[in-house]
């Protein structure tokens, strides 16, 4: 599979992210300057994380005006598959590819450590690999990972199971002591209506081998390739999320 890493001035997660699609999973992964315009010839795409233009203005806000990103939206409108990590999850929140938007942290300090999230939703494709409320052990790395959207959102989110992981401790109760950063209802990942774009505040990248202690993240990876294997296996009437992924198998 190809996989595309968007590189972004200030992007400084995208050969972490790299490494662990080539050296870790075998695939082709190649990095996209965010001047290109094109994401042809790629199956699913990744913006990593880091601080893309500096954060100026707001995290994300500057990125999401890149030529790179017209490309991304048509990507994702089609029914390619999306992963934003950290600032990526900001970028995709700016761009309006995910609802919501993402305050301060609580303690208005940054937050870098190993924290557990619960996998809300199993069903997805960056999930599959997962069990239904399965803790996993994924580390942060931000200064704005506060979660924020209306109580009318919120509802609609959760009546779509579009709540991907949740902030909560090393046994899986999600507590208000579990959340690092104040995010609303200790939300960690969330992704679109139709499943095929996800965001999320934590690092897999950063925790997918045994020399950083820690596999979990990989499952992330994983369940990813696994679904674009068995969207070009099924074709052009393949689903991924309830998207059909009419070009994946000829992209």
């Amino acid at each position: 599979m190809n996989f595309g890493v968007i590189v972004f001035p200030g992007s400084n997660c995208d050969h972490d992210c790299m490494h662990v699609l080539s050296d870790l999973l075998g695939q082709k992964a190649v990095p996209v300057w965010h001047k290109e315009s094109s994401l042809a010839g790629l199956d699913a795409v990744i913006l990593p994380g880091g601080f893309s233009y500096g954060d100026y203005l707001r995290t994300g806000a500057i990125a999401r005006f890149s030529p790179v990103m017209g490309a991304v939206k048509q990507f994702a409108q089609e029914g390619g598959m999306v992963l934003g990590i950290c600032n990526g999850f900001q970028i995709l929140l700016e761009a309006g590819l995910l609802p919501g938007a993402m305050l301060r942290n609580r303690s208005l300090s940054f937050i870098c450590k190993d924290v557990y999230v619960r996998v809300e939703n199993a069903a997805t494709p960056f999930t599959g690999f997962c069990k239904p409320g399965q803790v996993l052990k994924i580390p942060i790395a931000h200064a704005d990972g506060n979660y924020y959207t209306d109580e009318v959102m919120r509802s609609q989110m959760k009546a779509a199971a579009q709540v991907v992981f949740r902030y909560c401790t090393a046994e899986g109760e999600v507590t208000q002591e579990a959340n690092p950063n104040g995010s609303l209802d200790n939300i960690a990942g969330i992704m679109n209506p139709a499943g095929n774009v996800m965001g999320m505040m934590p690092h897999p990248e950063r925790s997918a081998e045994d020399v950083l202690g820690n596999e979990d993240g990989k499952l992330i990876f994983l369940s990813m390739l696994d679904a674009l294997k068995k969207a070009v296996e099924r074709g052009v009437s393949a689903l991924v999320g309830g998207v059909t992924i009419e070009n994946i198998a000829r992209r």
